[in-house]
């Protein structure tokens, strides 16, 4: 199963605990694939940098680091125009639809785009409901 996750589960997964982590344990264990653009991926740094404070510990090259080498980096498709109501989140559809990833997000308005071109778009709590183990 191919998943893309919106920067804000992905980094709750890492910082705290609850679904976005079950979900980051299931993809460590091999439950799903992770797919991310070049674009996601820069996201996903500066914002674990951004929030590295959070836990005194927490080595946020590491973590990117990490992520590098474990992601599936793909390259997106060209939208023709905006999709989400929200702009910055169309670099998600953009990263699923070559290969019809489940996106997971608790974004309002990325959520609305579930069905887009078949798209599915789930919170945390429903991709754990409906896909982990």
């Amino acid at each position: 199963m191919n998943v893309i996750l919106d920067t804000n589960t992905l980094v709750s997964g890492l910082f705290f605990k609850g679904k976005p982590r079950r979900i980051l344990t299931a993809w460590r264990s091999g439950q799903f694939v992770l797919f991310a653009s070049t674009e996601i991926f820069d996201e996903y740094a500066r914002v674990i940098r951004e929030l590295s404070h959070l836990k005194p510990r927490f080595n946020p090259e590491k973590a990117s680091v990490f992520l590098h080498k474990n992601l599936r980096f793909l390259k997106p498709v060209h939208l023709p125009h905006q999709i989400c109501s929200d702009g910055d989140d169309d670099k998600f559809i953009a990263c699923a639809l070559p290969i019809m990833a489940i996106i997971v997000t608790g974004d309002k308005a990325l959520l609305k785009t579930s069905g887009y071109k078949g798209l599915v778009v789930l919170t945390p709590a429903e991709f754990e409901r409906q896909y982990l183990i």
